[in-house]
């Protein structure tokens, strides 16, 4: 691993050092029940980053295959949160098992191998075909097209688009691949962090309170500059240029935010707040992977599209 691993390892853990110490002095300044309970999720949230870090963290230093086996399990377990609100009938069972124990292994297999063809194909043409058809064998004609629907969106959100960042280990654009995965994660995860911060200390006007009654165009504002300073100052990790590594950044942060936001709208359609609660502080897998979602595919894109050889 390269000493710009480590150089954005020391940096993590300076940040986590410094919100820790931050969040206890809050929490002992705290004099309301609502001051205390925002600085308590403060808090978690803090808790779980520093897990969340040694995590993300160890799998990268480990190589791609721990990078990749990382990446099938959060994508198992966001189907599993997906399944878990949307309801769904005995005529899907079939469609449901052939998703979590067939498409999403031979899908990560086919990206473990590096067989991109395959990979770009395998659930956008092959698994759509089959998990309907599958399906229809159970006789059950009721909302077949609604539900067929929510089986195929589940698989395209919490496997395809998701195992876009570990793709990523398979492009050759002259740098270290598993610093492309870091730069993407990087960016994303600190531009849900930068709105979060910004719109508790500044928010005050709300984004859409119908989807997230917590986004606020101030947090969003602050939060999209600093994540594009913060991938300027890390374009040493990619090929990019610090004008492309704003330009990159950029396009990590909308498609990001449009990821929480669109799942944000799902999930107030099924009635919940949350996916999950396996992330104390977050929510569920969903919750935080949701901004890496939809910027995976289009950062992959556009680096294999312009980057490589």
């Amino acid at each position: 691993m390269s000493a710009a691993f480590g150089w954005v390892l020391v940096g993590v853990i300076a940040i986590l050092a410094a919100a820790t110490i931050v969040g206890r002095a809050l929490e002992r300044r705290a004099t309301t029940p609502e001051g205390r309970a925002t600085i308590q999720n403060l808090n978690a949230r803090t808790r779980s980053w520093w897990v969340m870090a040694i995590v993300f963290g160890g799998a990268l230093a480990l190589g791609p295959v721990a990078t990749t086996l990382l990446f099938a399990g959060l994508s198992f377990m966001a189907l599993r949160e997906f399944w878990s609100l949307a309801p769904s009938r005995a005529g899907d069972h079939r469609a449901l098992f052939l998703s979590f124990f067939v498409a999403l292994p031979i899908h990560y297999l086919l990206l473990g191998t590096g067989w991109y063809g395959l990979f770009a194909v395998f659930i956008p043409v092959y698994a759509f075909l089959i998990l309907p058809a599958i399906s229809t064998l159970a006789g059950d004609v009721t909302d077949f097209l609604a539900r067929q629907a929510k089986v195929q969106w589940g698989l395209m959100l919490t496997v395809y688009m998701l195992s876009h960042a570990p793709a990523l280990m398979m492009l050759d654009t002259g740098t270290d691949p598993a610093m492309l995965v870091l730069y993407l994660v990087v960016v994303a995860q600190l531009s849900d962090v930068a709105q979060y911060v910004f719109g508790k200390l500044i928010g005050r006007t709300r984004f859409s309170p119908n989807v997230s009654p917590s986004k606020t165009v101030e947090g969003l504002l602050g939060g999209w500059a600093t994540a594009v300073l913060i991938g300027v100052a890390l374009h040493g990790l990619t090929p990019f240029s610090p004008l492309q590594a704003a330009g990159m950044s950029l396009v990590i942060v909308v498609a990001g935010f449009f990821g929480g936001f669109v799942l944000s709208a799902v999930k107030r359609d099924l009635g919940a707040k949350d996916w999950g609660y396996v992330i104390a502080g977050h929510g569920g897998v969903l919750d935080r992977v949701d901004s890496i979602i939809f910027a995976a595919p289009m950062f992959f894109h556009l680096t294999r599209y312009w980057f490589t050889g």
